[in-house]
């Protein structure tokens, strides 16, 4: 049996890329284009079924929102501070379904992270939901076309700025379907790149890499030590 074998057996049991790269001891930059080729060829006409989308209240957070979307912030005084998480379900089966999460940065790098594709089932969901969300005021409701806009446009914005989304985002991308339009939101905070230092950020790479699209009175920042 060869590896992508192996990797389409794992994955009908439902086992994450990451969980993959360690059961077959390779690393995840070796699974995930497997696992995106398998998707590909196992992928049923259209997109399947969104079974739920839910993003942190206080996403709105700094960013212009075209009011003809309607697309409402049930807090959004709730500190979110320019940082997102998106979670979308998909109908895998009847019974389970196939989850990606997504940290995004919406004021200046984009997709921090991603989680995913994960095969969960309601009660995995819920739990997994409640975790996902854990450090926030809260969560509501989103529709896909609210997460699409947050996610991908997000990464559209940083790659001005010169930063790409996370390497985990490739796995999940295909969960936020396609990608036809110009974003309906004004990223960065008020219109400007705002730059907040995350616990495993290298902060003097990001300021570099702004400094070479941008002068220091374009965008603003907030570092420790710096």
């Amino acid at each position: 049996m060869d590896l992508k074998d192996r990797v389409r057996e794992l994955r009908l049991q439902g086992r994450s890329p990451k969980e993959i790269a360690r059961a077959l001891k390779v690393p995840p930059s070796v699974v995930a284009p497997l696992v995106r080729a398998i998707a590909v060829e196992t992928a049923p006409t259209g997109e399947s079924e969104v079974a739920g989308c839910w993003i942190n209240t206080g996403w709105s957070d700094g960013l212009g929102v075209d009011p003809a979307r309607r697309w409402v912030d049930d807090d959004p005084g709730s500190g979110a501070g320019g940082m997102v998480c998106v979670l979308v379900a998909r109908r895998h089966t009847w019974d389970r379904m196939t989850v990606g999460g997504y940290l995004v940065d919406v004021h200046c790098l984009g997709v921090k992270n991603a989680i995913g594709p994960d095969v969960l089932d309601d009660l995995e969901l819920r739990r997994f939901r409640e975790y996902f969300f854990g450090e926030f005021a809260g969560w509501q409701d989103a529709p896909i076309e609210l997460a699409r806009h947050l996610v991908l446009g997000s990464i559209d914005y940083a790659r001005t700025l010169g930063f790409e989304p996370h390497e985990d985002f490739a796995p999940v991308a295909d969960l936020l379907g396609k990608w036809k339009e110009d974003a309906a939101i004004r990223f960065g905070r008020d219109g400007r790149p705002f730059y907040t230092q995350g616990p495993h950020d290298d902060p003097g790479k990001v300021l570099r890499t702004l400094r070479r699209k941008l002068s220091d009175d374009e965008f603003d920042f907030l570092t420790v030590g710096l």
